[in-house]
């Protein structure tokens, strides 16, 4: 069995151990998309994107110009693959709902999979309940015996929303293939848009950004006002010398500032890279924001003991100030991954591409993680630095390849010069991972070490050899 969608990254590099892994960059995904909805454009005028490397769009217009879905799709497949040239594929859905259109793109492999009108419901029926992504609502579904879509999709609508409210109607409607929300082809509001001009232009994304996070502060304050969210933003960009570029995006839920913000970054670093042709002879000079498929806002609820508390919002606040005095990229969150090390548990992400509010800030996970180093972590890590560690007699201190140590650790040299007696040592923790890497291989033995001045000392030894890894 191969490496497929949404198993954990240890499994993975079990299954393949050749296999590559990198962060995502929706940025970069964001500028390669482009080219391939510029293709489809030239098909219909209102598509819109989900997310980087996913767009969706109604047929019922084109299809008759284009002589059925079936041509239709085909075409499309064919234009696309002309961009692609050859670098990945394209898969391509249709179907009554968004939902069924989007599992009917991912499960055909080698040409388009077309859901008959009415035979949605037929189609997502046999698939497993986990199907919806959606693990706190799957999980409750799955104990209550539902364990396919069709069996949730034949409960009464009234009864899923009396038990598991607005959220769960919307995952009963694309369990039935009814999604709420299609895409929209209506002209959206005009008393709602909010622009902002650029004086001077600008050419810099990080400028742009910048200027797109005022806009939608400005946007979320005025929905906010008419106690309203949307789904869906078209996004306007004009150039000094009045070439427009225009966009929709839409999202599941309700689009915050935050999403609101990435979306314009992507949509601007893709027009402003793209080829000679296509992108903009100068200066941005006009950024429009126009929300549609406006829904009414859920709200928050402050709390005294745990979720959002006014602290947040303050904190949220002091952020975003942050990002406007030293840039959108330069202030980083922690986020929890998980690991061996101390320095595998952290990472550092951009502050604007999450939403503080909606998130758990806690850095602390509750999840085994064997080979783990006992709590509490160091509080300053080294990436290389050379240390000496010997005994009693002044040899140094080794480790077998089952985990015996040669003699308790007597003395500690961190510089070279100076040595410093060990008073106090644990260890060691054996650290065996990536075997089936020879890049990535490491096999190592961690000790903590507290020297007669007071210092405590993470280090660990590996192919004979001492290194410091961090200080507590």
């Amino acid at each position: 069995m191969g490496v497929v969608r949404g198993i954990r990254r240890r499994e993975a590099q079990g299954r393949c151990p050749d296999i590559l892994i990198a962060e995502r960059d929706l940025a970069g995904e964001a500028r390669a998309f482009e080219a391939v909805a510029a293709a489809i454009e030239a098909f219909t005028p209102r598509i819109e994107l989900t997310q980087p490397g996913t767009c969706v769009f109604p047929t019922v217009g084109p299809s008759r110009y284009f002589g059925g879905d079936a041509s239709l799709a085909e075409q499309i497949l064919e234009a696309v693959d002309t961009v692609l040239a050859g670098q990945t594929e394209c898969h391509i859905g249709i179907a009554d709902g968004v939902f069924a259109a989007r599992l009917a793109a991912r499960m055909r492999r080698g040409g388009p999979c077309i859901i008959a009108p009415g035979g949605s419901t037929e189609f997502l029926a046999p698939l497993p309940i986990t199907t919806l992504e959606q693990p706190e609502l799957t999980n409750v579904l799955w104990r209550l015996g539902l364990r396919t879509l069709g069996d949730f999709a034949a409960l009464d609508p009234s009864d899923v929303l009396g038990r598991f409210a607005r959220e769960g109607l919307q995952a009963h409607h694309r369990a039935s293939g009814t999604d709420d929300r299609l895409a929209d082809v209506t002209d959206p509001p005009p008393d709602m848009a909010v622009s902002l001009s650029l004086e001077p232009p600008v050419e810099r994304i990080d400028q742009a950004a910048f200027a797109a996070r005022q806009l939608a502060l400005e946007l979320d304050a005025k929905l906010q006002r008419r106690g309203a969210a949307c789904s869906r933003v078209t996004i306007e960009a004009e150039s000094e010398h009045g070439e427009r570029f225009i966009r929709g995006w839409r999202h599941e839920g309700a689009l915050s500032v935050a999403a609101m913000t990435d979306r314009v970054r992507w949509q601007l670093d893709g027009w402003l890279n793209a080829s000679p042709n296509v992108r903009p002879s100068g200066g941005l000079s006009l950024l429009v924001l126009r929300p549609e498929n406006l829904i009414p806002a859920a709200g928050r609820q402050l709390g005294f003991w745990g979720g959002e508390t006014e602290a947040d919002q303050r904190a949220g606040r002091a952020v975003a100030r942050l990002e406007a005095l030293v840039g959108a990229d330069n202030v980083q969150v922690a986020e929890w991954r998980g690991g061996r090390e101390p320095d595998d548990m952290i990472r550092l992400l951009p502050a604007g591409t999450v939403e503080l509010s909606d998130r758990q800030l806690s850095i602390f996970d509750e999840r085994p993680w064997p080979g783990q180093l006992p709590a509490p972590s160091p509080v300053e890590l080294f990436a290389e630095h050379a240390i000496q560690v010997v005994d009693a007699d002044g040899t140094a201190v080794t480790v077998s390849g089952r985990g015996k140590i040669s003699a308790p650790p007597a003395q500690v040299c961190l510089d070279g010069r100076t040595w410093r007696t060990v008073v106090s040592w644990a260890g060691p923790w054996l650290l065996d991972e990536r075997w089936w890497d020879q890049e990535r291989f490491r096999r190592r033995a961690r000790f903590q070490l507290v020297d007669d001045e007071g210092n405590a000392l993470l280090a660990y030894i590996q192919k004979g050899h001492w290194w410091l890894a961090g200080t507590y």
